[in-house]
């Protein structure tokens, strides 16, 4: 594990994000960095087809539409 720097706006909005989804400004960067890295591999495919991708991956969408027919 290391130190990123980045640029003062960057992590104001990162601070702002994180809020508003919730996480903490290190697990929004994450996310940022690993949906960065997913797009770059996966030119073809829009934000929201990763997205979902990752998480049936992760098996939460299988769940979700198990709760919501019931």
């Amino acid at each position: 594990m290391g130190i990123v720097n980045i640029d003062d706006d960057l992590h104001d909005q990162m601070r702002k994000a994180s809020a508003v989804s919730c996480r903490s400004i290190n697990a929004q960067a994450a996310f940022w960095i690993r949906i960065g890295m997913l797009c770059e591999l996966n030119p073809t495919q829009s934000f929201n087809e990763i997205v979902v991708r990752e998480l049936r991956a992760a098996g939460v969408v299988e769940q979700a539409v198990k709760v919501a027919s019931t």
